[in-house]
């Protein structure tokens, strides 16, 4: 079964909405709610008194209509009697600005009152619902990603600091003889606070570093006082794409599913499902290929250029089998029902203001029938031949100021090379610099600016071991200290690509510079000479521009400007064995099989043909042979088992069967 549902907000509405939403509910097919996200005021209305009359009377009224509940920690708001008895939890801005109450997230993660009344009305929630057969999985707190620079997290910083130095080796990483910053005692360390020039780069990327570590500290005390009394999945929603202050490598080892938050900034039907791709690949990747959950999505609206933009018709139905494609089991949304007032109310909803006489609602009612007619996906993989590297040091240290360029954006990066392969019609993965790559045919690393030893050798390991490795400019320039290594670059990994940079030519916003292959390279440029790889184009003044190393048994492309050239791709993906999912698909044609499911989705105004044999789970049509998908339609085929392939004389004896059965 997929999970179908969302947000739902009972303590904003009145019994007679309650009996609404649950006739609703039925008649959409809706599988979970979540339930609590932002309740925090309405279970403890004063400090240590809980009401929990309406949130039993929500459970079991929800159990009854076989709706089932993620429970949420409503951690994410405290509310206001707390912010009055500790102003010190309150969050202090990089400018040494104080916030006050009157929205989300307003707290410092590393005050301890806030911790300990956090891990008090999580336990108080876990000890009366952990055995309630309505909770289904646990949902701690919401987008986590907050930060503060108060003394509170000062304190913790250098607690977190001392477990990994002593005072001269933090010297020795931070290269603090620049400047004159030289420590000689721990309570000297404060957070990166506005300064007068720059930043120091090492500590900059600890402090992220920090508060990712403090805030998944957090997130497992209160996932720890919940495993005492009950044994549902137990996860946080992880805000795609964009808002990046957590490792989600290291976070996603601590949920038992990884769940994700993802808004589409385009109305757009192409554009929007290349960024679903981009979201989804990441998101089943960071659960180590296993299915994932879509926590939160836009009903039907998108925010373009600050204006609120409807999607067309159908999208709800469309985008939400995009993300199942690619390995989802549940599609949420954020929320339910429209609010009548606060800060969102205009944020689009299943049940909008208008109600459920309306195009949204109706197009919610065909997705849950939709979702039903397809259970047979659930639990199944995504398989993938490539891997892009994907790593949250890099994005952080990018955004130290004073690099060769300002213009660098290291999601901007990850994403052309994700949109590359994906226009290529290859499906992708997402892994982490250091992690296991034997299973991949190519690896792509676009902008790993950092790049430790031991990440390093991961790649040496890998390409020696015939592996093909794609990296791109302004990547193995530092180590994790955020140090340069010395000797050319890319000093990391100089002796796997065969080549060394003597300079770097950055570009200005808009700036080309030709190739002698006839394409052009955006961004970055750079005057590099080969020590052992061979010349693939060249820049127009004669310096190689991309190249091929042999290295042991594997190869290493380097691409030293902003190049995603087809034909050149096209021949990295034919010298690694890689094969589009559905061959020779016209572009606007998305294609992406889940274990026995081939998903195709056009976004042509005419028909495609696609190659498959089996059957349409949308439509109840047989395919065999070619199968013809509509315009702004899609397909989803349960592939019919296809005989391994037998010598003459078997498979005269055998000729009779008939393959049955799913793959």
């Amino acid at each position: 079964m997929i999970g179908f549902g969302g947000d739902y907000t009972p303590e904003q509405w009145d019994p007679e909405t309650w009996a609404e939403d649950d006739a609703l509910m039925r008649r959409a097919h809706v599988t979970n709610v979540t339930v609590g996200v932002f309740s925090w005021a309405t279970l403890e209305p004063e400090p240590g008194r809980y009401d929990f009359g309406w949130l039993d009377a929500t459970l079991d009224r929800l159990h009854r209509n076989g709706v089932g509940v993620t429970l949420a920690t409503p951690t994410a708001s405290p509310p206001p009697w707390f912010t009055l008895a500790h102003p010190d939890a309150m969050p202090v801005t990089a400018d040494g600005v104080r916030l006050t109450h009157g929205s989300r997230d307003t707290y410092c993660a590393a005050a301890p009152a806030y911790r300990a009344a956090a891990l008090r009305v999580t336990s108080e929630l876990a000890a009366r619902y952990g055995s309630h057969p309505v909770v289904t999985r646990w949902h701690i707190h919401n987008e986590f990603g907050s930060l503060c620079w108060c003394s509170h997290s000062a304190e913790a910083f250098r607690r977190w600091l001392r477990c990994r130095y002593d005072l001269a080796s933090l010297n020795e990483a931070w290269c603090t003889a620049f400047w004159s910053q030289r420590y000689s005692s721990w309570e000297q360390i404060l957070p990166p606070r506005a300064t007068q020039y720059l930043h120091n780069p090492g500590q900059l990327l600890d402090f992220k570093r920090f508060w990712s570590d403090e805030l998944l500290a957090a997130y497992t005390e209160q996932r720890d006082s919940i495993r005492g009394y009950s044994g549902a999945p137990i996860t946080t929603n992880f805000m795609l794409p964009s808002w990046q202050n957590l490792d989600l490598w290291r976070w996603s080892r601590e949920v038992d599913v990884v769940s994700v938050d993802h808004y589409l900034s385009s109305v757009d039907g192409l554009e929007g499902h290349a960024d679903i791709a981009f979201a989804a690949d990441r998101a089943r990747s960071f659960n180590g290929g296993r299915p994932w959950v879509l926590m939160e999505q836009a009903a039907s609206t998108a925010r373009v250029d600050g204006v609120l933009a409807h999607r067309a018709p159908g999208r709800i139905v469309l985008d939400s089998l995009a993300y199942v494609a690619r390995g989802a089991d549940d599609v949420l949304f954020f929320q339910w029902r429209a609010s009548r007032g606060g800060a969102e109310m205009y944020h689009s909803a299943l049940v909008p203001h208008a109600g459920a006489d309306s195009r949204i609602y109706a197009e919610a009612v065909e997705l849950g029938e939709t979702l039903e007619r397809i259970g047979s996906v659930a639990g199944a993989m995504v398989s993938a031949d490539v891997a892009i590297l994907y790593d949250a040091d890099s994005w952080w240290a990018l955004e130290t100021r004073s690099l060769p360029s300002d213009h660098l954006v290291y999601l901007d990066q990850v994403r052309a090379a994700h949109r590359a392969l994906w226009q290529a019609g290859v499906t992708t993965d997402f892994a982490p610099v250091d992690g296991d790559l034997s299973r991949y045919r190519l690896v792509v690393a676009p902008l790993v600016y950092v790049m430790s030893e031991g990440a390093a050798e991961t790649l040496r390991s890998y390409v020696r071991g015939g592996g093909h490795l794609l990296v791109t400019f302004f990547s193995g320039i530092v180590d994790s200290s955020h140090r340069v290594y010395l000797g050319g670059y890319p000093g990391a990994l100089r002796d796997i690509l065969g080549v060394r940079v003597e300079e770097f030519h950055p570009l200005p916003p808009g700036g080309t510079v030709s190739l002698d292959d006839g394409s052009a390279g955006t961004s970055w440029s750079e005057r590099l000479r080969v020590e052992g790889a061979s010349v693939i184009a060249s820049y127009a003044g004669g310096w190689p521009a991309i190249t091929r190393h042999s290295y042991g048994a594997g190869t290493a492309w380097y691409v030293s400007t902003q190049l995603w050239s087809a034909s050149f791709l096209a021949d990295v993906l034919r010298s690694a064995g890689v094969e589009p999912v559905v061959a020779a698909l016209p572009a606007g044609v998305d294609a992406v099989r889940r274990g026995a499911h081939l998903f195709v989705f056009n976004h042509l105004d005419e028909p495609v043909k696609i190659p498959a044999a089996g059957t349409d789970l949308l439509t109840g049509r047989v395919a065999s042979g070619a199968f013809a998908v509509p315009p702004g339609g899609a397909a989803i085929i349960r592939e019919a088992k296809r005989p391994p392939a037998l010598p003459p004389t078997a498979a005269c004896s055998r000729s009779g069967q008939s393959p049955t059965g799913d793959r």
